[in-house]
């Protein structure tokens, strides 16, 4: 089979990645939310199986597989969406699957995982340790298959499958398709597979405060990495050292510019999204939507937004609840 170093995602990746997914899993819903006199679309990928978009791509990159492949079994890295999505994919396709997740990474995400049979390997994030190092080392060891959760043509493809299917659920009510569409970023993976799929939209990421690698990036014309002393984020799914050039290469040819929210405005955001649209979203899944409610997006008739993911604890939950009182 082709290498991941081999070849770049195209936008017919995109489209046959659409196909695989709608042979296994049933849309995710397209929600209407008023804002400011004008309604939004927002993509439920927290109603996943697995909670999160990240079924798309796991799903779309394990499929490719060669036999071989197949039997030397994969390795993740994932914070512990990509994390669910690759043990789901991996369990119904009966490969073994290894996943690199860190230490300080939610229970729930941590528990899920060797649920759905995959083995984790913890490293320690909060000292340090990089993530890719111990993949490799792994891959090395095992002679198994790189799954990497955003630097991989293969799963920015398949992520790009929620873009496909934005634009078909919008054209099914007469609506043209998006002109911008709003979506959480950590590596940039949702954000390149979405520019593939949807030419004619501007794509814009979002990313927790302190870690606005993208946009700095975008900025800069050339990657940029997070800070040594970035600060604690509840957004753990967003917490990328760097993006790579994989992904770079569109993010900087279809993204205008990068958003920046704050914690209070992402736990607004979650607090919106389950008292009107009835969703439990986690912090990095309600990025993009905290970023159009805190007025930094020019909001059309026309705007997407990615509910990303919603893995997350009660007590969690329960505590941004209780910031309203």
């Amino acid at each position: 089979m082709t290498s991941s170093h081999d070849r770049r995602p195209t936008r017919e990746g995109v489209a046959l990645a659409a196909r695989k997914v709608a042979e296994i899993l049933p849309r995710t819903p397209l929600l209407p939310l008023e804002v400011d006199g004008r309604t939004i679309w927002c993509k439920a990928e927290s109603l996943q199986p697995v909670g999160a978009f990240k079924i798309r791509g796991a799903w779309h990159r394990l499929t490719a597989l060669g036999e071989a492949e197949r039997a030397r079994g994969i390795v993740g890295v994932s914070s512990g969406n990509h994390a669910q999505g690759v043990a789901w994919a991996a369990q119904r396709l009966g490969i073994a699957a290894t996943i690199v997740m860190p230490v300080d990474a939610p229970a729930v995400k941590l528990a899920n995982t060797r649920a759905l049979g995959a083995e984790v390997v913890l490293y320690d994030r909060p000292g340090g340790e990089d993530r890719d190092d111990v993949s490799r080392r792994l891959c090395e060891e095992r002679g198994a298959t790189l799954v990497h959760a955003y630097g991989d043509p293969w799963i920015i493809e398949g992520q790009g499958s929620a873009g496909i299917e934005i634009a078909a659920q919008m054209a099914e009510i007469g609506c043209d398709g998006p002109d911008q569409i709003v979506a959480p970023c950590g590596g940039g993976g949702l954000a390149a597979g979405l520019a593939l799929a949807l030419p004619d939209a501007a794509v814009l990421p979002v990313e927790p405060e302190g870690w606005d690698d993208v946009r700095r990036s975008l900025e800069a014309g050339e990657i940029r990495r997070v800070a040594a002393d970035a600060p604690p984020t509840a957004c753990d799914a967003l917490q990328t050292p760097a993006t790579w050039p994989i992904n770079f290469e569109i993010l900087k040819a279809r993204c205008p510019f990068g958003l920046v929210v704050t914690p209070a405005e992402v736990r607004a955001a979650q607090r919106l999204a389950f008292a009107r649209l009835r969703l439990v979203i986690e912090p990095g899944g309600a990025a993009a939507l905290a970023a159009v409610l805190a007025g930094k997006v020019r909001v059309t008739d026309r705007t997407a937004v990615v509910l990303s993911g919603g893995n997350t604890d009660a007590a969690a939950f329960a505590s941004v609840l209780q910031d309203e009182r």
